[in-house]
């Protein structure tokens, strides 16, 4: 990702939170309702008790406070571009720990945390053949202990295929991909008719339970 693209994100985010103030519209959500389905599905990949979880492009750190809400005691961490994100999500929940930058600046050491997650932060198109995409999933995976679990825009579905503002994958292409480095794979589908969500484990689920 460039220094201007990084850029237009954080301009497009801080435009969309004044606009809207704290709101899944201000992460290009369009209800909370589809945000918190797709978050629905990230929490069947998994997860234990206690669980270091690394959230990327965490926007508020909605995710969090999702997980908890539904039973899972966790220990967060989210990281996005935005300052301004990072500032809202730190006064709407106090004591979680949101970090300000890129996953390639922060740069987790391997394996450093349990589950890896992603929710709607690679749905921004920056004309480069989803290569900055395919780059994170494999940082992402690199970081996590056992899961990444993480979702993208359905390239199949017309309205998201005739957005050239955004980016979407065909979902057999990045599974074959994924299954290139992890051990085993998991596509989720049908929940939303634009989106689709990738568990990628390092073992088994069956062996790693």
């Amino acid at each position: 990702m460039t220094p201007d693209q990084r850029q237009r994100i954080r301009d497009r985010h801080r435009d969309a939170l004044l606009r809207h103030g704290w709101h899944p519209n201000a992460l290009y959500w369009s209800t909370t309702t589809v945000q918190e389905t797709c978050f629905a599905v990230l929490a069947e990949a998994g997860l234990r008790p206690c669980d270091h979880l690394l959230d990327v492009g965490c926007g508020f750190g909605d995710l969090a406070a999702f997980l908890r809400r539904h039973g899972h005691d966790i220990d967060y961490t989210g990281i996005d571009l935005s300052p301004d994100l990072i500032t809202a999500g730190r006064e709407r929940y106090p004591g979680i720990d949101l970090r300000e930058g890129d996953l390639f600046e922060i740069d987790p050491p391997p394996q450093s945390y349990d589950v890896v997650m992603l929710s709607g932060s690679l749905n921004e198109a920056l004309n480069d053949e989803g290569d900055y995409a395919r780059r994170c999933i494999r940082r992402m995976f690199d970081s996590s202990r056992r899961i990444l679990a993480f979702n993208l825009l359905d390239a199949r579905n017309a309205w998201v295929a005739s957005r050239p503002d955004l980016q979407s994958f065909q979902p057999q292409e990045m599974l074959e991909f994924c299954q290139t480095f992890a051990a085993h794979c998991e596509l989720r589908e049908g929940y939303l008719d634009n989106n689709f969500t990738l568990f990628l484990y390092r073992q088994p689920p069956a062996a790693s339970a």
